[in-house]
């Protein structure tokens, strides 16, 4: 074993821990990202705030915002070399409340009290596996064999995206004004699916495992900017759309890790 000190979670998945003399304090620089990592658990238990004022759609955009601030902290604080173990640990513990604790009290106040008992389990089970999955991901951050994370993949989907999906239901029912989108019985098993792909150990796709060809690479950049128009058109649509094609890449994810394994097990066998 290794006598360097464990460095304790990171803020991104995907991200390399920083050196032993890079944590001992908290740089003045380093106070950008972690104020951004403040702000987006400030706007997840807003969201809560939102729900038991029964304004459902800025719950969800609450939770929405905190996935988009979540997205750029880490990024940030690698651009300005001010990884702390301190950020690290504010933005596991954001996460566990932001998209754990917080979208299982909406969700629940949403569809799931009407099933006052089952559903209050299926959003328990929710948060429980974010925690779950966020704890998980703590804990493997020296180990060296992570046959996932070494093919530029996830182990079941990440806690932000968890919560993106869960709300697919409420997209929905926005964009549709269909009450059959809110039926608690089908809302509550959908929960305790997305929490089950939460902690799963299936291989989901990660930014570095999507490189597409060069020669559909202005074509992307143009839907890019056609879909950030939808956004602000039918937002609900396009979040709808966004969670439905997460989904349909998971099988994707599952056949190209597949197919990395068994080239890996045949050069092995061939040393």
């Amino acid at each position: 074993m290794s006598d360097e000190p464990r460095l304790g979670p990171k803020s991104v998945e995907g991200e390399k821990p920083a050196r032993a003399g890079s944590i001992r304090g908290l740089s003045l620089r380093a106070v950008f990202p972690n104020a951004i990592t403040a702000a987006a658990l400030c706007s997840g238990l807003t969201g809560i705030k939102f729900a038991i004022a029964e304004e459902w759609s800025a719950a969800i955009l609450a939770i929405i915002l905190a996935g988009v601030l979540d997205g750029i902290d880490g990024r940030i604080a690698r651009l300005l070399k001010a990884q702390s173990r301190f950020g690290a640990e504010l933005d596991s513990l954001a996460d566990s409340l932001s998209f754990g604790m917080a979208p299982a009290i909406i969700f629940y106040l949403w569809t799931l009290q009407d099933l006052p008992r089952l559903g209050w389990f299926a959003a328990l089970a929710f948060a429980i596996c974010c925690a779950l999955r966020l704890a998980r991901f703590n804990a493997q951050i020296d180990v060296d064999e992570q046959p996932h994370k070494s093919a530029g993949f996830l182990t079941g989907i990440p806690a932000p995206v968890g919560a993106g999906l869960t709300f697919l239901p409420f997209y929905l029912w926005t964009a549709t004004g269909e009450e059959i989108f809110r039926e608690p019985v089908f809302n509550a098993v959908w929960m305790v699916v997305i929490a089950f792909l939460m902690i799963s150990n299936i291989a989901t796709l990660s930014w570095s495992s999507i490189k597409p060809r060069r020669n559909v690479r202005l074509e992307l950049i143009a839907f890019a900017g056609l879909f950030a128009a939808a956004l602000l058109l039918e937002p609900w649509w396009s979040l709808a759309a966004i969670s439905v094609g997460y989904l349909a890449l998971m099988p994707l994810g599952l056949i190209r890790y597949a197919k990395i394994k068994r080239q890996r097990l045949a050069d092995s066998s061939e040393r």
